[in-house]
């Protein structure tokens, strides 16, 4: 017999009557084993010891305390000396050091070193600088005498010139027994200048989480005196000498509050003289007291004291530091209404957990502040134009022959131009790829640059950054503008001695559009529809680029050719001959090298060399065909670099023992030439113009036949642009021109033989060209 559960009766039964119960009382027993399970969480809650929550305050719990268990909590806490702060607490970059007597010995045997940096537009602020120098050098050598202290001679430091790493992300290592006094003197601008740049660079330091919070905490301390004008600026609030005051925050916290001397200001219509030599004087009694004791004065970090005597007002900046603030009620209406923006915010806002009592820490105070109390204004976001007609800027650029249109783009007539007018000769671009210089205009969307290079003839006066953060005029405002200054300016060299009348009239038809003037034109945010307007009216365009933008360059769409400028072949010569902003500048350097070589089959893509001796020939061949490899440009320029002769070039080093002979250009390009040959690739010297100390390498994919064609059809480029549009399909070889002409191939000089090389005094003069080394006899 089957009794298996299934099939058995009396189990039907049983389970119909289960269901039937179930059914009847199925909310009676649900709403039961809730109450049992919240019981038994009751129960347990109880039993466990409450703490309280230390992540947020009670804002909005109105405690009352008992006064017994108040008065003996606090006993207990005053007897282990356990004070502790509400909130998380924050990990503090290195280790908190107190100061001994070995460690105040060691720092009286220490020699000082004093770096005086200033920054200057119209040169008032560098004369000043240099004038102190003087001044602290005769001060220095008498108070050397008076401590018996070692003081190294001050030197000084254009924040111009210098790369900001050097200094300013750890001090400069100059031995063991030097300690280093950074001044500043820094005039304040509404226009960019290297201000902003600098002001960025620290922000950035102190934010950098691989970089220590108190990074120049090494420092013996700083100081800083900055110049400004009441006229436009009346007081501080309103944003006089905020530049020096920005830095000098900044600086505050790099160096763990090691501010030597409070921040002097002077207004440079009345009394900045005056305010100078009170702040040159207080520096110098701080020098004094260091030589005698070692440390900067009482209440400063390195004297012993214990707590800083000038603690930041944390209101509304957090530099990562635990506060301590006073537990009013006041203080507290403040916190409630602030909002939350950040979670290290919370820092800030938590409230000690001690009963309402008042905190027994230091009270916040700023000693820099002019004044009974420092009234902060809300700053509104104000979108500043990037070279302002009443700014220095706008005067020294003008002042060098440029025409600024709108608030941030330029047009000047090139040397080539005026000289290709007078039959007196052509750009390289003429003998390389057959543009007509007198039919050429040079002009950028962007005077910002995002490098300083060493060898920059524009004289350093540009605006540099590495994000657009300036009003964006409009691409059809700029295109009208460049064309009506470049007219008015070819027009001026009507009456020009020796202009032949065949090229002026050419010249009032633009052709061609060098897009290399100044700056970073590829930074200007509208590029692709200025290019489209050049193109639409049949101008060709040759569009320079630092590469530092990548995301800009993936996104360039047509263009006749474009340009990278390769100015070094490792990181350490990047750095030190483009001097580039970026941190990063090396990834986005390679980045932009991987970007050209996706587009060496739609763009006629170049790389160019700039050689500067004693920066980037030596032992680089390697690292430049490396470079060649990864990017498979089309064309390699390799230009000796031009000696500029202007003072910001000889504060960068650069003289004309930097500055390549011809000869040396071509030792060079023959030994990359090899050297590519050897890695199996095919590139060939095509084309030479020995006037610019240039010579073009070309891929043998424009070598055809055995011949070069280096030059462009330019009528072959604007009729496939119309046909299939700035995304359309093609490639160089569908734009390549005829063969390139004799005289401008490899060898032959590059002169246009219908024009007459002159020297100085305008006589002809037959070109020679040297293109190997000469005997030591000669060169002598």
């Amino acid at each position: 017999m089957d009794t298996s559960w299934p099939n058995h009766p009396q189990a039907d039964g049983q389970v119909d009557g289960v269901l039937a119960i179930w059914h009847t009382y199925r909310t009676q027993i649900i709403l039961l084993a809730l109450v049992i399970l919240l019981g038994v969480r009751v129960i347990l809650h109880t039993k466990e010891q409450r703490q309280d929550l230390i992540v947020l305050p009670r804002v909005y719990e109105k405690e009352v305390l008992d006064p017994q268990s108040s008065e003996s909590e606090n006993a207990k806490v005053n007897s282990t000396k356990e004070a502790r702060k509400g909130g998380p607490r924050r990990i503090k970059g290195g280790l908190v050091k107190r100061p001994s007597d070995d460690d105040s010995a060691k720092q009286t045997e220490q020699r000082i070193k004093t770096l005086i940096f200033f920054s200057s537009v119209t040169t008032k602020t560098e004369k000043f600088a240099h004038a102190y120098l003087e001044s602290l050098q005769s001060d220095l050598k008498q108070l050397a005498e008076k401590t018996g202290k070692v003081f190294l001679e001050p030197e000084l430091r254009d924040l111009t010139d210098i790369d900001f790493d050097d200094y300013f992300v750890s001090p400069p290592k100059l031995g063991d027994d030097v300690a280093l006094l950074y001044l500043f003197l820094i005039p304040s601008y509404n226009i960019d200048t290297i201000n902003d740049t600098f002001l960025q660079h620290l922000e950035e330091t102190h934010h950098d989480f691989r970089i220590d919070t108190g990074s120049l905490a090494s420092l013996l301390g700083y100081s800083v005196f900055g110049y400004g004008d009441k006229e436009g600026w009346p007081d501080e609030a309103e944003g006089f000498c905020f530049q020096a005051k920005e830095i000098d925050k900044w600086m505050a916290k790099l160096t763990g509050r090691k501010r030597a001397y409070p921040v002097g200001m002077g207004d440079m219509k009345s009394d900045h003289t005056e305010r100078f030599n009170e702040w040159a004087s207080g520096v110098l009694e701080i020098m004094e007291n260091v030589a005698r004791a070692g440390n900067l004065g009482e209440g400063l970090p390195g004297s012993g004291d214990a707590e800083e005597s000038d603690i930041e007002d944390e209101g509304d900046i957090d530099d990562g530091e635990v506060l301590v603030e006073e537990d009013t009620s006041g203080d507290n209406e403040k916190i409630q209404s602030r909002t939350l923006e950040d979670v290290e915010d919370l820092g800030r806002t938590i409230q000690p957990s001690n009963g309402g009592k008042r905190s027994n820490g230091p009270v916040a105070v700023d000693f820099t502040t002019y004044g009974a109390a420092e009234k902060k204004k809300a700053q509104t976001n104000v979108v500043k134009e990037m070279v302002a007609k009443n700014s220095p800027t706008y005067a020294a650029l003008t002042k060098q022959g440029y025409s600024i249109v709108g608030s941030h783009s330029g047009v000047k007539i090139c040397r080539w131009t005026k000289s290709a007018l007078r039959g007196r000769g052509s750009c390289y671009k003429y003998s390389l790829y057959g543009i007509n210089s007198h039919q050429c205009m040079e002009t950028t969307p962007s005077l910002s640059c995002s490098n300083k290079c060493v060898f920059c003839w524009r004289h350093g006066t540009n605006p540099v950054g590495t994000t657009w953060r300036w009003v964006i005029d409009p691409p059809e405002m700029i295109f009208e503008g460049v064309k009506d200054n470049h007219y008015k300016k070819i027009k001026m060299m009507r009456g020009m001695p020796g202009v032949r009348a065949e090229r002026y009239n050419e010249a009032l038809k633009i052709r061609h559009c060098a897009l290399s003037l100044v700056g970073e034109p590829i930074f200007y945010p509208y590029i692709n529809e200025f290019l489209g307007m050049l193109h639409a009216e049949r101008i060709s365009s040759f569009l320079v680029c630092n590469a530092q933008h990548p995301e800009q360059l993936a996104a360039l769409k047509a263009v006749t050719q474009l340009y990278v400028s390769i100015d070094a072949s490792n990181r350490d010569s990047l750095r030190k001959i483009d001097r580039p902003l970026h941190r990063d500048f090396w990834e986005r350097f390679q980045r932009c090298l991987d970007i050209l070589r996706e587009k060496r089959f739609r763009h006629r893509t170049v790389y160019r060399l700039t050689l500067v001796k004693g920066f980037n020939v030596d032992d680089e061949v390697e690292g430049y065909a490396q470079l060649i490899e990864r990017g498979l440009p089309c064309f390699v320029e390799i230009k000796g670099v031009t000696y500029c002769g202007t003072s910001t070039s000889t504060n960068a080093g650069l003289t004309m023992t930097n500055v390549p002979f011809y000869w040396e250009v071509c030792d060079f390009v023959r030994a990359l030439e090899k050297r590519l040959q050897e890695k199996g690739l095919n590139y060939g010297i095509a084309a030479e113009h020995a006037h610019s100390c240039c010579i073009l390498l070309a891929s043998e994919r424009f070598n055809v036949d055995g011949k070069w064609h280096t030059h462009i059809d330019y009528q072959k480029f604007f009729e496939l642009l119309e046909e299939r549009g700035a995304d359309g399909d093609w490639t160089p070889e569908d734009y390549m021109g005829p063969p390139t002409p004799e005289w401008a191939l490899w060898g032959n000089g590059g002169f246009d033989p219908r024009d007459d090389r002159v020297d100085r005094k305008g006589r002809k003069i037959e070109p020679v060209v040297i293109r190997n080394r000469p005997q030591v006899s000669e060169i002598v």
